[in-house]
């Protein structure tokens, strides 16, 4: 690939729980390129959420290379992994995570208040759709907006990479469209390359790659070479 913004190389990742080795990882080799949305498809315990914190300098590999461009994140200090956090990476979870006391607009700036270049609060919070929404509260809104909200805290950070945990997996067929479109909206305009986990195999085809994973390992890769809007996903 000619733009590669992550690179990992025969990662494994081994969690001990008492005298059980969990072995989450085997030898995983994959290159993310800039700007690329990347869908990573899995049951529970593929492995696909943990090679998500990897990307995200939530974790450590046990064994193997993690690249974030020219920076190794296996072995960085955690100082140095909070501050790749603090410029790169945009989160989206399944469960949104606002702050209740905090009004939409006020999530959105908890974010640019950390980030080097954010961008601005009131032209994300428009981005995603909720133009007119900003000064309600978390509990005034509905799933689907919390999950926008959620999405624009993070791109206002105006982060490489935006790592999306089962973004639909909380929200109805129609309001996980909804989400999905801003996310694409994120890709497509913005070019923020994005790289979304799923259990669910008919988002997969939003993506320009799509990942396989069972049992830690890597199983199957495919290329989308039209890839589908949300409004032509059936689930």
């Amino acid at each position: 690939m000619a733009d590669p913004l992550f690179t990992v190389r025969d990662v494994s990742r081994i969690y001990t729980m008492g005298e059980v080795e969990v072995h989450a990882l085997r030898h995983v080799d994959l290159i993310v390129q800039r700007g690329e949305c990347l869908v990573i498809l899995g049951p529970s315990g593929s492995g696909k959420s943990t090679l998500l914190h990897l990307l995200g300098g939530m974790d450590e590999p046990t064994s193997g290379s993690v690249r974030f461009r020219d920076q190794e994140l296996a072995g960085a200090t955690g100082d140095e992994l909070t501050e790749f956090r603090r410029k790169h990476v945009g989160f989206v979870f399944q469960f949104y995570n606002l702050v209740p006391s905090l009004t939409a607009i006020e999530n959105v700036e908890m974010a640019t208040e950390i980030a080097p270049h954010p961008r601005d609060a009131l032209e994300m919070i428009g981005l995603v759709g909720l133009g007119e929404r900003g000064d309600h509260f978390p509990s005034q809104l509905s799933g689907g907006e919390q999950q926008r909200v959620a999405i624009a805290r993070a791109v206002a950070k105006d982060p490489d990479v935006l790592l999306c945990d089962e973004p639909t997996g909380a929200l109805d067929y129609h309001t996980g469209k909804t989400v999905l479109s801003v996310l694409e909206t994120v890709n497509r305009e913005i070019g923020t390359t994005l790289i979304l986990i799923t259990h669910n195999a008919a988002i997969a085809g939003i993506g320009d790659r799509v990942i396989r994973m069972r049992s830690g390992r890597i199983v199957e890769m495919t290329e989308n070479t039209h890839p589908l809007s949300p409004e032509e996903i059936e689930w």
